[in-house]
């Protein structure tokens, strides 16, 4: 069966991924089962600049039909922020998301934002290569509001300050199920589907 590399080195994002491409009849790996040592500088300005740069670097490294997405918080009271600098906003070590949880909320809180404009979104793009081309790119993305405080202890990142409003709650305090049927990460994964069936690869592929 054919190997879809994982572009990442995010535990949280395998473990997502793997749950969610569940279905593809291809084996799913990562990095580290492939002895990559890979951190590709993320130069560029948009999600979808930031996944293309890590799809092409993984999968010319790997020689693998390589998945790599770039995802972050969008808040709309903050102009956008965190944005494309979500994974390292404030200059924050990168398992730190209680650090940028608070940040947001922070900033939030100073400008005095009421609940109607705590208006936010994630959003995420997955770029699809092998090691001769671009495959394309596929994008996801949730609705919600910010909430005034931190609930739940699943998911990662921001998600504990994410308000979805159809489950009341936010999305760390959900079943991994519940959030990926709405997520950006959960959507952009299912469009991957559609971008395979459309390349030369298919999806019968052996090997």
């Amino acid at each position: 069966m054919t190997k879809l590399l994982i572009a990442t080195n995010n535990i949280h994002k395998i473990d997502e991924y793997q749950e969610i491409l569940a279905d593809l009849p291809f084996t799913i790996t990562y990095p580290a089962n492939e002895g990559l040592l890979l951190d590709p500088e993320e130069t560029g300005t948009t999600f979808e600049e930031n996944a293309i740069i890590k799809a092409k670097a993984f999968a010319e490294a790997s020689g693998l039909l390589t998945l790599a997405d770039d995802s972050g918080l969008e808040v709309d009271a903050l102009r956008g922020e965190p944005g494309v600098y979500s994974a390292r906003y404030g200059n924050s070590a990168k398992d730190d998301h209680a650090g940028r949880c608070q940040m947001v909320l922070q900033k939030l809180a100073a400008l005095n934002v009421p609940w109607a404009e705590r208006t936010a979104r994630f959003r995420c793009v997955i770029a699809l290569a092998t090691k001769e081309k671009l495959l394309g790119t596929v994008e996801g993305r949730v609705e919600g509001f910010i909430n005034y405080e931190p609930k739940g202890s699943g998911g990662f990142g921001y998600d504990p300050i994410f308000f979805f409003p159809e489950f009341n709650q936010t999305l760390a305090e959900v079943s991994s199920t519940q959030k990926h049927s709405v997520s950006h990460r959960g959507k952009a994964g299912r469009a991957v589907t559609a971008l395979l069936e459309s390349s030369s690869l298919g999806l019968t592929q052996d090997g």
